[in-house]
């Protein structure tokens, strides 16, 4: 068996995964079964849209509990505070002057988290890979579908 590729997550980040966990444990399971029972009631298991639905969202619920027990198992914690050295690290807040000027802040963290819509990048995407290692001042050149993209490192936290 391979080992496991461990999973980077902030402390928020594990506790949200711990409690979908704990909510598709106690809450989803449950009433997938009462709505596997109830259809089987109504029209037993042939041709019943219903029990095929419920099935499947049983097997959905399932699966995912499988996939957050295990990415919780191989979680490790991104510290809190990266160190004060001013290097770009996964858990960085990084502020970049982009194109036309423009300043965009991201976090850096593991790609169990990313958001892109909400500033979290992956560490494993194009710019969060460029990105890591860095410091204040240094520009990093990113391959992006619609050209390079350039950006300058303004300010690490």
């Amino acid at each position: 068996m391979m080992p496991q590729k461990k999973i980077l997550l902030t402390q928020d980040g594990l506790d949200k995964l711990t409690a979908e966990l704990e909510h598709l444990r106690t809450v989803r399971r449950s009433e997938v079964a009462e709505r596997i029972h109830k259809a089987k009631e109504l029209g037993g298991t042939a041709n019943n849209a219903e029990y095929d639905d419920a099935k499947n969202e049983q097997a959905f619920v399932e699966g995912r509990i499988l996939t957050l027990e295990n990415m919780i198992k191989n979680a490790t914690i991104i510290p809190n505070e990266s160190p004060r050295t001013g290097t770009v690290t996964v858990g960085s807040k990084v502020t970049v002057l982009g194109p036309e000027d423009k300043l965009e802040q991201y976090t850096i963290v593991g790609s169990a988290e990313a958001n892109p819509s909400m500033g979290r990048i992956s560490n494993e995407s194009p710019v969060g890979q460029a990105l890591l290692g860095k410091r204040v001042g240094d520009a990093v050149e990113v391959a992006a579908p619609a050209g390079v993209l350039r950006l300058t490192i303004v300010d690490v936290k």
